[in-house]
Parts: C-alpha cells; sequence; structure tokens
C-alpha cells in the first residue's frame, strides 16, 4: 500500500475518534442550507447539541416550519430566539386546535415575518361539530411586511382589526373560517388598508353577509362557499380574472339588485353561482376572453334552476375565445326530459371546453347538440372527469340518436384534446364520428384514463389511428407518459 492510500484511511480515524470536525468548518451560508432540508425547525434545533458552532445556527434560518402537535409556547419560544435579519418564510401545521393556540403564537411571527405565512389547521369531525357560540376567537395581527399569507383555519374564529391586516400584502388565501363580528372584512382588504392586495381567495366562510371591496391593485378574486352572503359589490379597474361559486342558491327578490361587478379589465370569468341579470350586473366587460359556468343537467325537471342560469348567463355574450361548460347526469335519469333542446344559441366560440360528468351514461348526444350549436368552434377540449360502469342496456340516454345519423359539418375546428379517455365503446363512437365531422382537423391528442393500462392503451391507439386520415397529427398519453404519436402525409 502506498501513502497515497493510507492518508484518506488515516483521515478517517481521526474522525471516527471525535478528531477534526470538517462539516462544522463550512460556511454559514452552507451549514444553514444544510438545516434548511432537514424540514422543521425542531430538527434544526437539535442540531446545536453538536458543538458551539451550532449551538445558534438554527437561529439564522430565514425560514421556520412547525409539524402537528408543536406546542404553540414553543412555537412562540423560538421566535423569541430567532435572531435572522428576516423572516422569509414561515409555516405551522396544526391538528385539532383551538384559537388560543394561534393567539399564542401569531403576534409575534406577525412583528418578525417579512414574506409569506401559512398555517394549515386540520380539525377532526368532532371539532367542526362543536358551536361556534362556545368557541373563542383569536384576533388577526398586522402584519407589517409581510406579502404573501394562507390560512387553512379549520373553520376557526377569527377577528379582523379594522385597520387593516398589511399594507405590504400581495397575496391572501382565507380559507375554512368564520368571521367574528363587528369587523366588516371588505373594508379591511380595500385600497386604503391594503393598497399592494393583488390576490384573494376566500373560501368556506361564514359571518359575512355583505362584501364590499374597492381595489385600485386587486388581480384575482375567487370567493367560493360563502355561507350567508347576501350582497356582493366589486369595484376592481385592474380586476382580470373572477371567479364567484356556491355564495347564492337564489335571488328571492328579482328586483333587488344582489351583486355589483366592476371590473373593466376582466379577461377571465368563473361564475359557478345563481345568475338573473335583474339582481347580478355584471358591467362593462370589453375584454373578456374566458367564461366558465355552472352545471347544465342534460336529464331532469322542467325549468332546472341551474340550468336557467347558465343558458341567462351564456346568452349575455356574442363572442368569447374560450367557453367552458360542465355536463352533468345524475346517476339515476329514469323517464326525465332531455334538457339539452333548452340550449338554443352559443357565442361565437374559438375554445370550447366541455366537463363531461357522465356517470356512466351515453354522453355523445349532448355533445353533439352543443357543436351543432356553435359549429365554428376552432379547438374543442373534451374532459370526463370520473369513469363509471356503463348503465344499463334500454336506459333512455340511448334513445338521442341524432348524433349517429345526422350530418354536421366543423369546418373550423382544427385541434381536439381529450383528457381522462377511458376507452369505452361509446367513447370510441364518438371519436369516430368526430374525425366524419371535422374536415380540416389537424391535431388530436388524447390523455388517458389513469384506470387505463398501457396494454390497453395501445390497443386504443390503434383503433384511433384507423379512424384518422391524411394529414392529422395525433398523439396519446398515458399516466402522463407519452406513449404514440402518428402523422399521416397526404400521397402525392
Amino acid at each position: 500500500m502506498d501513502h497515497a492510500d493510507e492518508e484518506p484511511a488515516t483521515k478517517r480515524a481521526k474522525l471516527s475518534d471525535g478528531g477534526e470536525d470538517l462539516l462544522s468548518a463550512l460556511p454559514d451560508d452552507i451549514l444553514i442550507n444544510i438545516l434548511l432540508r432537514l424540514g422543521n425547525a425542531a430538527a434544526a434545533a437539535r442540531t446545536s447539541v453538536l458543538s458551539s458552532r451550532w449551538r445558534r445556527l438554527w437561529a439564522f434560518l430565514p425560514g421556520l416550519h412547525f409539524p402537528p402537535d408543536t406546542d404553540p409556547h414553543s412555537i412562540r419560544a423560538v421566535l423569541a430566539a430567532h435572531e435572522a435579519p428576516a423572516l422569509h418564510c414561515f409555516r405551522v401545521l396544526a391538528r385539532d386546535a383551538y384559537a388560543d393556540f394561534v393567539a399564542a403564537w401569531i403576534p409575534v411571527a406577525a412583528r418578525r415575518l417579512s414574506g409569506d405565512l401559512t398555517f394549515i389547521h386540520i380539525a377532526s369531525p368532532d371539532i367542526l361539530r362543536d358551536e361556534a357560540g362556545d368557541r373563542d376567537a383569536f384576533e388577526l395581527p398586522c402584519f407589517e411586511n409581510a406579502t404573501s399569507l394562507s390560512l387553512q383555519l379549520g373553520f376557526l374564529r377569527v377577528a379582523v382589526p379594522a385597520s387593516g391586516i398589511a399594507a405590504r400584502l400581495t397575496d391572501l388565501h382565507l380559507d375554512n373560517f368564520r368571521l367574528e363580528a363587528p369587523c366588516v372584512l371588505g373594508d379591511v382588504l380595500s385600497s386604503p388598508c391594503s393598497p399592494s392586495l393583488q390576490r384573494l381567495t376566500i373560501h368556506d366562510a361564514s359571518g359575512i353577509d355583505k362584501f364590499t371591496i374597492r381595489s385600485e391593485s386587486l388581480l384575482e378574486l375567487e370567493l367560493m362557499h360563502l355561507d350567508g352572503l347576501q350582497q356582493l359589490t366589486v369595484v376592481a379597474p385592474a380586476l382580470e380574472e373572477l371567479s364567484v361559486a356556491f355564495c347564492f342558491s337564489d335571488f328571492p327578490n328579482p328586483n333587488q339588485q344582489v351583486v355589483s361587478i366592476s371590473a373593466p379589465q376582466l379577461v377571465s370569468l368563473d361564475w359557478r353561482d345563481a345568475y338573473d341579470p335583474c339582481s347580478v350586473q355584471l358591467g362593462e366587460m370589453a375584454y373578456l376572453r374566458r367564461l366558465a359556468t355552472g352545471i347544465f343537467l342534460v336529464y331532469g325537471p322542467d325549468d332546472f334552476t341551474p340550468n336557467r342560469d347558465c343558458l341567462r348567463l351564456v346568452r349575455r355574450f356574442k363572442i368569447l375565445h374560450c367557453l367552458a361548460l360542465p355536463l352533468l347526469y345524475n346517476s339515476d335519469i329514469g323517464n326525465n326530459r332531455y334538457l339539452m333542446e333548452d340550449m338554443t344559441r352559443l357565442p361565437d366560440i374559438i375554445l370550447l371546453c366541455l366537463i363531461v360528468m357522465s356517470k356512466g351514461h351515453s354522453f355523445a348526444a349532448s355533445s353533439f347538440h352543443i357543436l351543432r350549436v356553435c359549429t365554428g368552434v376552432r379547438k374543442l377540449s373534451l374532459k370526463f372527469v370520473e369513469a363509471h360502469t356503463p348503465c344499463p342496456s334500454g336506459c333512455i340516454c340511448d334513445h338521442q340518436t341524432q348524433w349517429k345519423n345526422e350530418e354536421l359539418v366543423l369546418d373550423c375546428l382544427q385541434e381536439v384534446e381529450i383528457s381522462s379517455l377511458s376507452g369505452t365503446e361509446r367513447e370510441g363512437d364518438f371519436v369516430q364520428r368526430l374525425f366524419t365531422w371535422a374536415t380540416m382537423l389537424k391535431k388530436m391528442t388524447i390523455n388517458f384514463h389513469n384506470s387505463v393500462t398501457e396494454s390497453k392503451a395501445k390497443g386504443l391507439c390503434q383503433m384511433f389511428r384507423s379512424f384518422s386520415r391524411s394529414g392529422i397529427n395525433m398523439e396519446f398519453y398515458v399516466h402522463r407518459k407519452f406513449v404514440g404519436k402518428v402523422m399521416y402525409v397526404p400521397e402525392d
């Protein structure tokens, strides 16, 4: 053995005997990066026992993360001992917590934070069943330098200061909470108190009967499941994306204005809620490109309210770049009426997105009907939401056979994308008809459902290729993995 082989062995022996500590000799920034990879603040703090070099190193971490079941007073103590110039990221996970858990540490975090805070509270069914009056509330402090707050509160009660949450805040996500009176949340989030707010999401909230926001900076607004909401006013001249879903069940007084939206720069509107033009004033939307509606029930009772609202909303627009329309089938459609005939007109559309929830029923007739009333569509996106066992033979969904026999010319349709295709006989028949209707088709992309094996997908690819013709580029994916491509080139 020469000296070159002996040297590493000697160094290894010194290290094993408590000799030279090469790890501690690394620069602080590298050691801090190592601590960050440990995943949580408690694990990082335990490295203090390694040597005096590590004793206070964890206190300079730019981010602190606390796993579930961490004692709230420990969180507060770690924050008090934190010495980094800035706390850029702060994350707390909790299970079955109460207001005093959050109140123990959030005021200290608000003073230290200069970046993002994430709090995720997972509440068990027993906690969720507690009466709201039996639970205390915590007050959300003012975060002077925070830029992003994501609070999933597990239906904790929260009070918001009238003076505002954070002047520098750009992103706010509030989820699963009960707002404590007398706070007027819209005032707190409007420009005077929140001049930098750009993205606002509020989900699953109660205690908000009126929400009025006036913001010069807001770009994106998403409201979903605001239980008890009676009035909504949005004045946001820069707003580009608006989503309102399941906040209003109906408008009992059709002569009363309930919703007023002033967003002249709006590009995308997702309105999955009640809609009556007398009660909902959407204002001028000259730049709107994308509209997503609530569900349209294919078989159901006459004058089904969500269908009526969907049609009223769609008819408001003459031209759209993109329309996203969910088609819903109940599992048991019995002898319900076929409701697609109520849809007699759609806007001029470039991209049509059909979200099909067929529950095993034949979807072809409803899809054919929609394509028949918007023959100028250039791109079709067809997404199947779930895979179901086909309904039994003799079901009334097979009584609509126009799509099999009637001619349809889609001479503007150039691209088709199908997602979560299971490979049923009904799906195959519809795709075959699509090739017949789309005389100018150039590209078809098929993403198979996760239940489709790779071997089955290859067989389906072969079948779809047999339907195709020259000049069409076809791509196939299974489990998001590319499995095949074919391009038919016209012969000379």
